[in-house]
């Protein structure tokens, strides 16, 4: 269940969003008495409520915005029991004060908007002892591990327990707290008006994450980056998911550079079975492989981690995503003959994707010349390869029969910018840029205007999804379905 957390200033704002929530199918709501400016008329509030109802005016000091008198503030908690609210909230320096009465349940919370106890089971305890009919507690996650203790908690116990981490870090004990046993979780009315850290919406836990199919069976895919925020990778493979049925689900889980080894060693017990790996781990995560195909080898990087067992199996999806896209642009593989051999390539980028689209080229005996703004990394990767290397300033200087961008110029919101100059292009050159937001950036735009032929970052980005989606699950991803909502989504990113 999902608790949908309603802060507004004016009590006819405040009720007219539980109404619509309810609309939109929402069981319970939480309405923080603190966001209602003037006095605060709990009666109404309650009167004719179309579902069941959480209280909570928090104080400064615990994250709301209650500035006025204690005794004040414990009244209104008060008048809410006396009314017969569902839930109330009481944090734990007040739960012994308020008696219980009637038919409300009682909610004692803890929050520290710093850092995870270390003694989480003893704060767990103590609140347990206030007469709780469920316990909150919400911490700030400050590294993944968080995640694992909060979650082993409320699966280990017996009192029904609602634990949850804050920040970005956080933001998968939001979406998992079901699997683990917690009896709700809670969402905000809209995504840019969040009432706690790493607070999702509504409409993002329902529609992209499904948290109310999420049970204990559900196994936990993600994807692993810092930041995690620009990642799409959520709401094309929770789309396909669902599509397919399948009981999966997909989160974005922040992992710190320093984290990622211990993150690993936890996988396992948060119920993940496969994850995406980005920016910056494809590289540090190969030391906790326990196997990786020849690609990952070949490349020195690792996109895509399944778990199988005791096995860390890894995968670089990125290369053959990219590879394929070039041989289709190029009327693909005929009578045995790769469209890409003996062509020259120029390659702009010498990071992750430059060093899996590289490979690929070689493997494919075209001929590759590497271009980057840092002269020794554009050297090392292509002597790593034995192929060529341009000078950044000198790269116009190339007639190249294929042009791949593996660079973030363009990317939005820097979207006026290219890393290679319209003039420069001719119509037989097949322009990839692997920029997918937007997709038309300006260098796709200016090839298609000298007639070229082009390959866009979406394709590669659906394309390596499909790739991981057959990893995770055997079966080949709904590429059409997955361009549609990445096209969508970067749409309505515009507005």
């Amino acid at each position: 269940m999902i608790c949908v957390s309603i802060g507004r200033s004016r009590h006819r704002h405040m009720m007219a969003e539980h109404r619509h929530l309810v609309e939109q199918g929402a069981t319970m709501v939480e309405l923080w008495l603190d966001y209602i400016r003037g006095d605060v008329n709990v009666k109404r509030l309650l009167a004719d409520r179309p579902c069941p109802v959480l209280i909570t005016c928090r104080r400064e000091s615990d994250g709301g915005k209650y500035n006025g008198p204690e005794p004040e503030r414990q009244m209104l908690l008060r008048t809410a029991i006396a009314e017969g609210v569902e839930y109330v909230d009481l944090e734990e320096d007040i739960a012994g004060s308020i008696p219980r009465f009637g038919k409300t349940k009682r909610l004692v919370s803890l929050h520290d908007f710093r850092k995870t106890p270390d003694d989480l089971e003893t704060i767990h305890r103590r609140l347990c002892d206030l007469n709780a009919d469920i316990v909150k507690i919400c911490t700030m996650a400050n590294h993944p591990h968080d995640n694992l203790r909060m979650l082993r908690l409320v699966r280990q116990s017996k009192v029904p327990t609602v634990g949850l981490c804050m920040g970005d870090i956080g933001v998968p004990t939001r979406i998992l707290s079901g699997k683990f046993g917690a009896p709700y979780t809670y969402a905000t009315f809209h995504h840019e008006r969040t009432l706690a850290p790493g607070q999702l919406s509504f409409d993002q836990m329902i529609h992209v994450y499904r948290h109310d199919t999420i049970d204990e069976a559900t196994e936990v895919y993600g994807v692993i980056a810092d930041p995690i925020g620009h990642s799409l990778s959520p709401l094309i493979h929770n789309a396909a998911f669902a599509e397919r049925k399948l009981n999966k689900v997909y989160v974005p889980i922040r992992v710190p550079r320093e984290d990622l080894a211990p993150f690993i060693d936890d996988a396992t017990e948060l119920g993940i079975k496969g994850l995406s790996v980005t920016i910056p781990h494809k590289e540090a995560i190969l030391p906790k492989l326990t196997k990786a195909d020849g690609a990952v080898a070949g490349i020195g990087a690792c996109n895509t981690v399944v778990f199988d067992g005791r096995e860390r199996l890894g995968y670089n999806t990125d290369y053959r995503a990219a590879m394929t896209s070039l041989e289709d642009a190029l009327g693909g593989i005929k009578d045995g003959e790769n469209p890409l051999t003996g062509r020259t390539a120029l390659v702009l980028g010498a990071g992750g994707v430059g060093k899996a689209v590289v490979y690929g080229l070689v493997r494919r005996e075209a001929h590759v010349v590497v271009a980057d703004g840092r002269p020794r990394v554009a050297e090392d990767l292509a002597k790593r390869f034995g192929c060529r290397t341009v000078e950044w300033a000198k790269r116009h200087t190339l007639v190249p029969d294929v042009l791949i961008n593996c660079t973030p110029v363009g990317m939005h919101p820097n979207v006026d910018e290219t890393p290679y100059d319209k003039h420069h292009l001719r119509p037989t050159t097949v322009v990839f840029d692997a920029v997918y937001n937007p997709e038309s950036t300006l260098l796709i735009k200016d090839a298609r205007s000298r007639n070229c032929r082009v390959v866009t970052g979406v394709d590669m980005f659906v394309r390596q999804a499909c790739l991981q989606f057959k990893h995770f699950t055997g079966q080949d991803g709904p590429d059409e379905l997955m361009r549609d909502v990445v096209r969508r989504t970067i749409a309505a990113a515009k507005y």
